[in-house]
This record gives structure tokens, C-alpha cells and sequence, in this order.
């Protein structure tokens, strides 16, 4: 099982924004709007925490919906029963994808491995901002 931190009061606002968590529907509809597909991975909120659980989503998928709805207004924490090997990144403030490639991939150049992993939540390398939580590539070539 994992458990991932996310800035509450960051991301994307649904319904309204705030503090208060959206509903587990709010989160399947923005993981559907992404092109997302759960595969039958059941998503439920209590409180700030969102759980994703079963499903037969691959790794990088499971990763993928995690960040969706863990970069929501209102989302503290989501806990998946699937995703321990999960490597992911807080964005601070100034951060670049090429500054982000250099310190977790060793290599400023490899920017790109990390945007097209977090697509379609990035749609463009430089649309980052601070709070953000993106998924880091393991099995991308050096």
C-alpha cells in the first residue's frame, strides 16, 4: 500500500474549489475528462484522503490516476492498496522540468521522459506550478 501527500490547498479546483475534498464522483469525472480509465480501480473519499483500490490498471496507470486526483483543491493524501514503487515530485517554487529531470534523473536534458510521463495532466512542459505532484519515470532509458 501507498500513501502519497499532496498540498490541500493547491490544484485544480472542481466544483466550486475550497477546502472541503470533491466527492469520489467529482474525481472519476475529472479522471475521465483526462482520458483516464480507472479499469474497475474503485475510488472513495474520506475526509481529505482519497483511496484508490483494486482495479487492472497498470503501474504507470495507477500512477497516473493517483496525480489526478491527488492534484485537486482539496485533496491532503491518496492511498492506493497497488502503487509502493511509485516515485513522485513535489514541485517547488522556481522549479523547471529540466531542473526537476537533472535532480531525480541525473540529467537536465531528460525534461522531456518526465512531461510526456505526466501527460495529459501536463500539456506543456513549462505549466508546472509549485505544490504540483508529478510522477517521476523509472523505466525511462538514461
Amino acid at each position: 500500500m501507498g500513501l502519497f501527500n499532496f498540498w490541500k490547498k493547491s490544484g485544480k479546483a472542481l466544483a466550486g474549489g475550497g477546502e472541503a475534498a470533491p466527492d469520489a464522483e467529482e474525481l472519476k469525472k475529472e479522471v475521465a475528462d483526462l482520458g483516464l480509465y480507472t479499469k474497475g480501480a474503485e475510488i472513495t473519499v474520506e475526509g481529505d484522503k482519497v483511496k484508490v483500490s483494486g482495479g487492472n490498471l497498470t503501474a504507470e496507470e495507477r500512477e497516473k490516476v493517483i496525480l489526478a486526483v491527488g492534484n485537486v483543491e482539496g485533496v491532503a493524501e491518496v492511498e492506493d492498496d497497488a502503487a509502493d514503487a511509485a516515485v513522485f515530485h513535489t514541485v517547488e517554487k522556481g522549479d523547471t522540468l529540466s531542473a526537476i529531470a537533472k535532480k531525480t534523473l541525473g540529467n537536465a536534458n531528460r525534461y522531456n521522459e518526465i512531461f510526456e510521463a505526466n501527460k495529459p495532466m501536463l500539456t506543456h512542459p513549462d505549466k508546472i506550478y509549485p505544490g504540483q505532484v508529478l510522477r517521476i519515470p523509472q523505466d525511462a532509458s538514461a
